[in-house]
């Protein structure tokens, strides 16, 4: 369906019938643009989410070739929307073009990448354990164990990344290869953008024969909790605020039937500078970390919230040349007014804070983000007050000093799950501080040496994911193709026919995978 299709199927549908009309936003002016949107009602939430329930038994049986084939017909399909679609998604976002191609891009290679997952095979997880029949004292039966897809799958759009953590996103792409259908709820600060790719992922249904009812779009305020709690639903994707992604795992949790939810919610990203790093490369350092705060304007999830490090003059001297390159960075223009205000807020809490010193940035006046750098008493992480621990999601950042190794490890130890955490260190560093590493094993997902946190790979070994309240559930991944497991459950065939086997169990391997067979990897027959 072309987004000409959409957009006017949408208004005719809305044409005299009194019903609720959502504008998209221009980012820079905040005027309404000339396209709205429904405000979905309960009976189209429900419709979405059994149209998807109806798509599930058909999309879950399909082959590996035809689902991936599916997979890089989106990639293709976004590939190839045109100017218009750049235009727009930069009025709704503020973003640089070249930051909405680049974005694209990393959206529509990790469609492929999961394609590749799928063509695999390895996600099946197949193992078989053949029947022992003269066992003693008893015999062992056929055992054969695969994973299938959950069912319908609800996500959340991001407002930071409107491709990449959007529609057609890491949460849909991992949910579609995993075999699940995706009801989606469009982010209402980029709804033009959703239309498109939504546009887009229509046509692949339609040229990939896969069931209509695979992907479902809805809009609006006020439907999420109703999409959650739908009986049908069986998962949940989310990235957004630790408010938001906490109120969707309650009520989640509980339904009759309680389903898992994947939120990453809230991280500070803390970077740890350590002392010989610091007589070695001080001010390159200071320069990059600026530099890595302020990208994309401190719109990601693994922007540097927090630097630690250990009192001494170098440690005072990178302080003072982190101020001076904090004070040279300009304002920026933020993603929709609701990120400014969050902004806004999470910077007065800061400077109204006694514990709290504030070292460079203008005062916030205007439509755009000022940068912001400030230094806080460790104590505040030590007595547990909340404020270290709360993402300010922008180009902000806070300094913490420590007055020795004994007090950086106790300071570490009091922070809360995060995404990321960096060490920036020297050989000698890394043998004096050794023990730091197990440390931020327990609070991160992925752990950096002499690297930024900002900037995250799409790959088999990327995890982007972290304890609570980095996210929901620390066993999983947002970004990387192990991502698909947030989707997957298993099922064991016990002394079964082949015949009514599975392909990815059958005694011939017709998929040609990899399975585990009586604890041996072999892509043999049984």
């Amino acid at each position: 369906m072309s987004i000409e299709h959409r957009l006017n199927h949408i208004a005719g549908q809305l044409r005299g019938n009194g019903e609720v009309l959502l504008n998209s936003v221009d980012a820079h002016t905040g005027a309404p643009l000339p396209f709205a949107f429904h405000q979905a009602t309960g009976d189209e939430v429900e419709a979405a989410v059994l149209a998807a329930e109806a798509a599930y038994p058909a999309y879950r049986a399909t082959g590996p070739a035809q689902r991936a084939a599916f997979l890089e017909a989106i990639a293709n399909e976004l590939d190839a929307l045109g100017d218009d679609f750049i235009q727009h998604v930069m009025q709704e976002t503020a973003l640089p073009q070249a930051r909405i191609r680049g974005e694209r891009a990393r959206t529509s290679n990790q469609l492929r990448l999961f394609a590749e997952v799928v063509r695999r095979g390895d996600f099946y997880a197949a193992r078989i354990d053949r029947a022992l029949p003269q066992r003693a004292p008893l015999p062992r039966p056929d055992l054969r164990q695969y994973r299938i897809g959950v069912g319908p799958v609800a996500v959340f759009g991001a407002s930071n990344f409107p491709l990449a953590f959007s529609t057609a996103g890491g949460d849909t792409a991992s949910a579609l290869a995993a075999g699940c259908p995706v009801v989606f709820k469009a982010h209402s600060g980029h709804m033009l953008t959703a239309a498109h790719v939504a546009a887009a992922i229509d046509r692949a249904v339609a040229s990939s024969g896969v069931p209509a009812g695979v992907f479902n779009m809805i809009y609006g305020a006020g439907v999420g909790e109703a999409l959650v709690k739908h009986p049908a639903i069986q998962a949940v994707g989310f990235t957004g605020s630790l408010r938001g992604g906490r109120a969707l795992c309650d009520m989640a949790a509980a339904r009759p039937q309680p389903i898992p939810v994947f939120a990453e919610m809230s991280s500070i990203n803390p970077v740890i500078v350590l002392p010989q790093a610091l007589q070695v490369r001080g001010e390159q350092v200071a320069s990059e970390l600026a530099a890595s705060v302020v990208l994309g304007c401190g719109q990601f999830c693994t922007n540097p919230g927090l630097v630690v490090g250990i009192k001494s003059p170098q440690f005072e001297h990178f302080v003072q040349t982190l101020t001076a390159h904090m004070a040279d960075q300009g304002p920026q223009t933020m993603l929709n007014a609701g990120t400014l205000r969050s902004y806004q807020t999470g910077v007065q809490h800061l400077l109204a804070h006694p514990g709290v010193q504030h070292l460079a940035g203008q005062p916030q006046t205007g439509q755009q983000a000022q940068p912001q750098l400030f230094k806080a008493d460790v104590s505040l992480l030590l007595n547990g007050d909340p404020l270290l621990q709360e993402e300010v999601f922008g180009p902000t950042t806070v300094v913490v000093e420590v007055a020795d190794a004994r007090a950086l490890g106790e300071a570490l130890r009091h922070l809360q799950g995060q995404l990321t955490a960096t060490l920036i260190a020297e050989p000698e560093d890394l043998q004096a501080f050794a023990s730091l590493v197990p440390l931020l094993e327990r609070k991160a997902g992925r752990l950096l040496l002499n690297g930024y946190p900002t900037g995250v790979e799409v790959s088999d070994a990327m995890v982007h994911g972290g304890p609570y309240p980095a996210t929901s559930d620390a066993r999983g991944t947002s970004v990387g193709t192990l991502a698909i497991d947030r989707f997957l459950r298993p099922v064991c065939f016990q002394n079964y026919p082949d015949a009514l086997l599975p392909d990815a169990l059958k005694n011939d391997n017709p998929l040609g995978i990899a399975r585990l067979l009586d604890g041996v990897s072999s892509r043999g027959t049984v």
